[in-house]
């Protein structure tokens, strides 16, 4: 009886054995230093296993880590909570392209946010937010679920960040109730700076795919240099602004018209020109 019992747990064992040898190993490395906390994660992670990240070392970076420094050749993830925004850099270090499968809006009822609906006091010193006329740009801002991290800042024109393409789109993302396929791609005028020269930014709003291009210059110094300003009326309250974009008076002012006046596409519904243009498909957005 002994020996019959012998020889089942025998192979019992061995394919025990063999079941524990079938799991990949897993080494993490976590380094901590003045500068930047990170954990490098060297075994693939499921979510990772596609192209995307390819020739990219994945770390981790505390949301709110304030350190201005980046790690060359890295993504790291820079949606705030379960959301999946992933951030790269180049061989120089330089922030180059951000993407999320969907971008989810923040959510101040289930979020611990700040009084000024941030979820972090303040945001990474990247090398040149010190100059008085840049501001710590969010390329996903906090609104739209993104962290305050070196890999989620750039130094941004501070009129661009809060009244010109930036903070539009963010606007247009925030009405639709969120976005998906969204990529932003930064570009720079060499390997040395930490100060991009141009954004561009794809995403997905309610069917409609919107590509969004603009320099990281001050639009309103844009508009004077180009003319769009010279002449124009102070504007005193609504009506005024509509007759100056209403070119031909008719009360329906068209693409056209908000695009002469210096408006960019799409007007969204929140937008003071929208209930003064057609909105054919009825999706809360006119020009897309």
């Amino acid at each position: 009886m002994k020996r019959n019992m012998t020889y089942l747990a025998f192979p019992l064992s061995i394919f025990l054995l063999a079941g524990c040898t079938t799991k990949e190993a897993v080494t993490t490395t976590v380094t901590d230093s003045p500068a930047q906390s990170t954990v490098e994660t060297t075994a693939p992670i499921e979510s990772e296993t596609d192209d995307r990240f390819a020739g990219y070392n994945r770390i981790e970076v505390d949301g709110g880590d304030r350190s201005g420094d980046r790690e060359a050749r890295a993504v790291v993830d820079i949606g705030y909570g379960d959301r999946d925004y992933w951030a790269f850099t180049n061989e120089h270090g330089q922030l180059v392209r951000v993407i999320a499968d969907e971008i989810v809006l923040q959510d101040d009822d289930r979020e611990d946010v700040t009084s000024d609906g941030r979820y972090y006091a303040d945001e990474a010193k990247v090398l040149g937010v010190e100059h008085p006329d840049l501001d710590e740009g969010h390329v996903i801002a906090d609104s739209l679920g993104g962290v305050s991290n070196a890999f989620n800042i750039t130094p941004q024109d501070s009129t661009l960040n809060r009244h010109g393409d930036q903070a539009y789109m963010e606007s247009v993302i925030r009405s639709a109730g969120g976005a998906t396929n969204f990529e932003a791609l930064i570009t720079y005028e060499d390997t040395e700076t930490q100060i991009p020269s141009r954004y561009q930014y794809t995403y997905t709003v309610k069917g409609n795919v919107i590509v969004d291009t603009f320099d990281n210059v001050n639009p309103d110094e844009v508009n004077e240099e180009l003319g769009l300003t010279e002449g124009a009326p102070a504007a005193t309250d609504e009506s005024d602004d509509v007759s100056r974009v209403d070119t031909n008076g008719n009360g329906q002012v068209t693409i056209q018209e908000a695009k002469d006046a210096g408006f960019t596409m799409p007007i969204t519904s929140d937008h003071w020109l929208y209930p003064h243009m057609r909105d054919h498909d009825g999706d809360g957005m006119v020009g897309e």
